[in-house]
């Protein structure tokens, strides 16, 4: 081995050259077996800050073996010690150009993180895995009253095995999940969620295997049995299945991301951490075409945690992942000591929030003061002060606002984005297409849509996973939504739902100012616009078509619902279909609704 990695290394040696400005070009060419001793000695031994590496175009291969080993806390996954390929820390600037090159990843690996970069350019490249972190069957039997199922299990390009009943699965590199997890049920042609499938956690009893070589699942707690005919996808317990995003950007600006494409990842496919100005285009998340792969990565798609500047996702393709197609927030905090007339405590409250970076030095802050969920007073950082990864102490250029308490809330102000989304697809895959929390202005446009849960979700949440805050404002326009919230839950197209705590007033109006305009939906149920306490809305000259692909699950729902809502219009747009509920709103949403000119939408205020 150690000859074999000499050899590597003397084939870099020979393709390292500069150009005029300086930049570093680092030519890797390609080799047989594992090549992650290789990038990593080239990453390592560049004499500029200013590299870019050139792969040919072929398939590489990376195991962990010689991976960088490192603790690292990564906001909405697991924190701990991982093990990196590519490692790019501290340079003023790094670029990868694939020219169509395919990596291929082993086991418990993070591929690509970037920490402090002043620009990151990544092209041309595919990222997958040789074995998925996942277990999969097609349904063959239900039997509810004995509570049990079985599975023909999918064992060309999987890793498990059956032991003292149970299943384990990958088995590489001395990790296995010991239990099914997080699992849902697919439609085996088109590989989206089944419709009506719900999450599930599933651990089940005892496991045999049959005479057949199925396996049969004994589980006296299943809640909902999967259908016959489908496919059953499981991706291990909430603990350990989201090891690492495809790519981690954090501390970093000016990103570019162009014709990248994510067949597989032990998490997110792309996760921004307090980054900025970054572009996502012509890229996909999706099932390698020919693959009997249900999932491409295991969680959200694009991840955005407390960015700022200008984002943009176009002309991509998200398909098979199992969490939102983007989720862009900023992160709630909450003060556990007043130590003095500037200074004060918090606790970052998720355990997949610890040790991430809420505040640094000359960021603003707002105040959040129970039970009013709006932001109020406005102060600067001077100096912040970790104590460990749950604690810190932020001390403010100006004095504490005089009725702050324990149990308030803060929200960083400078780190929030403007975020546009144009020209996408995003499908068959779990959870919501969209979900967005910014103050500054969003544009969806022109993307072609679908989805398990609800569409487009607004959500500032002030407890569980503390994901700031409230939208000031959005345009969603000339959109295609096509059979949405066709999971088991009951969604809508548009969700706008801040999920706050006990302690603040749940009748204040959170969100503001979104128009919804020359959107086409075509779908099943009879949801499209379900809000709570939004202020300024207006839905106009939509196509509003009901399909027959499934039966409508909630068929006495509503598809226009407005709770503690002011100032909503309802206007020119046009129905097709059979559904009566149209309209349904509280005595304070009613008093500034208009509702008129809608063709095919009869209602009376």
């Amino acid at each position: 081995m150690k000859n074999t990695i000499l050899t590597y290394l003397s084939i870099i040696a020979l393709f390292i050259s500069y150009q005029a400005n300086a930049v570093e070009i680092i030519n890797i060419k390609h080799a047989d077996g594992d090549m992650a001793y290789v990038v990593r000695t080239a990453i390592e031994e560049a004499k500029e800050k200013d590299i870019k590496l050139v792969f040919e175009k072929e398939n590489y291969t990376f195991h962990t073996d010689y991976a960088i080993g490192k603790y690292l806390y990564i906001t909405n996954h697991g924190n701990g010690f991982k093990k990196i390929i590519f490692n790019f820390e501290g340079f003023n600037s790094v670029e990868i150009e694939g020219n169509g090159a395919e990596f291929i990843f082993r086991g418990q690996a993070a591929p690509m993180v970037f920490e402090g970069c002043n620009t990151v350019k990544v092209s041309n490249l595919t990222i997958d895995w040789d074995i998925p972190f996942s277990f999969q069957g097609d349904v063959i039997a239900v039997n509810k009253q004995e509570g049990y199922y079985d599975l023909k299990p999918y064992t060309e390009g999987f890793s498990w095995q059956l032991k003292k009943g149970k299943i384990e699965f990958p088995g590489i590199n001395h990790f296995n999940f010991n239990s099914l997890g997080s699992s849902l049920s697919h439609n085996k042609e088109t590989k989206a969620v089944d419709y009506g499938a719900w999450d599930q956690s599933l651990r089940p009893n005892y496991v045999e295997k049959l005479a057949n070589g199925n396996l049969r699942f004994y589980d006296k707690n299943m809640k909902k049995f999967p259908r016959v005919g489908s496919v059953l996808q499981s991706k291990g317990d909430k603990k350990n299945n989201r090891y690492a995003p495809a790519f981690l950007v954090r501390n970093s600006k000016n990103i570019r991301f162009n014709n990248v494409i994510i067949h597989h990842a032990l998490g997110m496919g792309f996760l921004f951490e307090r980054s900025e100005d970054i572009d996502i285009l012509n890229s996909g998340i999706f099932i390698r075409e020919g693959s009997d792969r249900v999932i491409s990565i295991i969680a959200d798609a694009t991840h955005f945690a407390n960015c700022k500047g200008e984002i943009l996702i176009e002309n991509c393709r998200f398909e098979g992942m199992y969490d939102d197609g983007t989720n862009v927030h900023g992160t709630y905090v909450e003060v556990t000591d007043i130590l003095d007339d500037k200074t004060l405590r918090f606790i970052l409250k998720h355990d997949q929030q610890m040790g991430f970076e809420f505040a640094g030095i000359d960021d603003e802050i707002w105040f959040i003061k129970n039970p009013n969920p709006q932001r109020a007073d406005v102060n600067k950082v001077i100096d912040v002060k970790v104590i460990n990864d749950y604690y810190s102490e932020l001390t403010f250029e100006n004095k504490l606002p005089s009725d702050l308490k324990v149990g308030d809330i803060l929200e960083n102000k400078t780190w929030n984005p403007t975020f546009t989304m144009r020209g996408n697809t995003i499908r068959d895959h779990r959870a919501r297409n969209i979900i967005i929390k910014t103050p500054k202005k969003i544009i969806i446009e022109d993307n072609d849509l679908s989805s398990m849960m609800s569409s487009i979700m607004l959500r500032g949440e002030t407890f569980y996973w503390f994901e700031s805050g409230n939208v000031e404002e959005v345009i969603i326009r000339n959109n295609r939504f096509v059979d949405c919230a066709y999971g088991g839950a009951e969604h809508a197209i548009l969700k706008v739902s801040p999920r706050l705590g006990k302690t603040f007033d749940q009748t204040i109006t959170y969100d503001r100012n979104i128009l919804f305009e020359n959107n086409t939906i075509e779908t099943f149920d009879n949801r499209i616009i379900w809000a709570d306490r939004l202020d300024g809305l207006i839905v106009r000259d939509n196509t509003i078509k009901q399909t027959t692909t499934e039966k409508p699950q909630y068929p006495n729902a509503s598809m226009f619902d407005f709770e503690n809502c002011k100032n909503i219009e309802v206007y020119k747009n046009t129905y097709e279909g059979n559904c009566t509920n149209i309209l349904k709103t509280d005595a304070v949403s009613k008093k500034s609704l208009k509702f008129k000119k809608n063709k095919g939408l009869k209602v009376k205020l």
